[in-house]
């Protein structure tokens, strides 16, 4: 399960630059348990074009999953491992690894032994749906951070993954409930 950061699994704050101003959205501890219980490793991709930009730089990004990590931990959930693109294509030129292409994905799964076609993108814009569709994943939106924005603008396109869910808590039970 391949998990957007920003917006889908803490909350929306722009370019985040304090630890202070993190927040992990309500029910994700929740939906991270029972992923882990399911059997699904849980994989945070992001992109952090703050790097690229000088608003904070990788090590400041490392401390925000770090503090992420251990929030998560009081509640007895994990993510299993980061992957984050640090790029922006007008600063830092074209990558392969910034949302949507797939780059992330296809190092994790080369790192973590991972199935890209057994596999779900969760995010809340349309860089994380089309993520999907460019590694050959299924894709879930949920309506937290730009995600209800996402939903309409998606609509309009004739382009609405299979599964839109207001919270990532709605859309794992989706995802397990209906898992093969």
């Amino acid at each position: 399960m391949f998990l957007d950061r920003d917006g889908t699994l803490i909350r929306e704050a722009g370019y985040l630059s304090r630890l202070e101003d993190l927040e992990v959205l309500p029910g994700v501890p929740g939906a991270l348990r029972r992923l882990e219980a399911a059997g699904y490793l849980r994989v945070g991709v992001t992109n952090q074009s703050g790097v690229a930009r000088g608003y904070y730089d990788l090590a400041f990004v490392r401390r925000t999953h770090d503090e992420i990590d251990r929030r998560l931990a009081r509640e007895g959930a994990s993510v299993d491992r980061w992957y984050v693109c640090p790029h922006h294509p007008d600063l830092t030129g074209p990558c392969g690894c910034r949302k949507p292409e797939p780059g992330l994905l296809h190092r994790a799964a080369a790192e973590l032994g991972v199935d890209l076609s057994r596999s779900w993108v969760v995010g809340d814009k349309p860089a994380d749906v089309d993520l999907a569709l460019r590694a050959g994943c299924r894709a879930a939106l949920v309506r937290t951070g730009y995600g209800r924005e996402t939903e309409q603008a998606l609509r309009l396109g004739g382009r609405l993954p299979g599964v839109v869910a207001d919270t990532l808590a709605e859309a794992v039970e989706e995802i397990i409930g209906n898992a093969p």
